[in-house]
């Protein structure tokens, strides 16, 4: 018999308790390296966009536009940027686990580059997305046209990753029950949401806003999983994270931003557990036969059900087969030999009498579903 070692297993889980909901001060590429393999559900990266300002931006009235011109995002030549973004790529890989996938966000000055070393590296794109920005910037010089669009890239593992999570349903649903596109219009983050310091300003010049992480959280993690942000910033993948009961690790160099990033997500109060349930394919809920309704005495032997409109009945047996006029079959069987149909949905179809009303025996599975859910 083999000895189940409780103490290992205790101190596994204490570390990796520790490891998890904590934003890592350090150097990305280095931190990274210290996570294990295979260790992260799914992975979300807004990396420096490498945009290439020589000067500063100016508005009409003369007035400086608050851009990106911090250290972070200057280097000295595309090979550099894309020795650097190889390096954490390569890493996000690693500690992705097969079961993971991974989303990275960018801008035309890089996310092409990005996709490209992705697929070197073996990533499998499963799909590109356009954040539509309701409110962008203007273009102030009259040069170009309005960059009014961000776009992320969302892939699994590599190419034979097929489990990867994606709540469609739960997409589906947000949409108003229309398929959820690959063009997500969103507003920039503004308001009571974007972090300023004391004298007013922006604490971090790229803030995302959390619709956008809510959106790309609930649709590929589920409640428990590990989230990875290897550029935390002002730790809006870490606020939406706590919000939406997942486990977060942030890595980010910047001590002002980890301290605005901390004081944000304490004051964050996850959904309770019940409003956290999503849409799920019917493909993934668990099966549950007739007869189990029978054995948890959800339904009785004996028990008439009924069409809707009273036109049809037959009587519920033991062994969770039905019976109509001395023919016996499944719930789906009898459903269609009473309508002379080719086929029917018996948990629809077939109704039980609560008190002179009528009501579908899928509530009955329904309720059993939860319970062993």
């Amino acid at each position: 018999m083999n000895h189940i070692d409780f103490r290992k297993i205790g101190q596994k889980i204490m570390s990796l308790k520790k490891t998890q909901n904590r934003i890592i001060c350090g150097d990305t590429i280095d931190e990274l390296k210290k996570l294990k393999d295979n260790s992260v559900d799914l992975v979300f990266a807004d990396p420096p966009y490498n945009l290439q300002l020589d000067q500063d931006l100016v508005r009409p009235d003369n007035s400086k536009v608050d851009a990106v011109n911090d250290e972070w995002d200057k280097f000295s030549s595309f090979s550099e940027y894309d020795k650097f973004s190889n390096d954490w790529l390569a890493e996000v890989i690693r500690v992705l686990k097969p079961t993971g996938s991974f989303w990275v966000i960018g801008s035309y000055h890089n996310i092409f580059r990005i996709g490209y070393l992705m697929q070197n590296l073996g990533f499998w794109i499963l799909n590109d997305v356009i954040w539509q920005k309701a409110n962008p910037m203007p273009n102030f010089r009259g040069k170009r046209f309005t960059n009014a669009h961000e776009t992320l890239i969302w892939a699994s593992k590599n190419k034979d990753s097929k489990k990867y999570t994606f709540n469609y349903e739960a997409m589906k649903s947000i949409n108003e029950n229309i398929q959820m596109r690959s063009d997500w219009y969103l507003p920039i983050c503004n308001g009571g949401e974007r972090l300023k310091n004391k004298n007013g300003k922006k604490v971090h010049p790229t803030q995302k806003p959390e619709a956008l992480l809510h959106r790309i959280i609930l649709s590929s993690s589920n409640q428990g999983d590990l989230i990875l942000d290897p550029f935390f910033g002002s730790g809006t993948t870490g606020a939406v994270a706590k919000l939406l009961s997942r486990n977060f690790i942030g890595i980010e160099r910047d001590s002002n931003y980890i301290k605005h990033a901390k004081n944000r997500i304490d004051k964050v109060t996850p959904y309770e557990n019940e409003s956290l349930k999503i849409t799920t394919s019917k493909k993934v809920e668990t099966r549950i036969p007739f007869g189990w309704l029978i054995e948890r005495k959800l339904l009785e032997p004996g028990t008439l059900l009924f069409d809707q409109k009273r036109k049809y009945k037959a009587k519920v047996r033991a062994d969770g087969s039905l019976v109509s006029d001395r023919n016996t079959g499944s719930i789906h069987q009898i459903g269609a030999e009473v309508q002379d149909a080719s086929a029917c949905n018996g948990w629809t179809f077939w109704h039980f009498d609560v008190e002179g009303e009528l009501k579908p025996i899928d509530l009955l599975r329904q309720k059993l579903r939860s319970e062993l859910n």
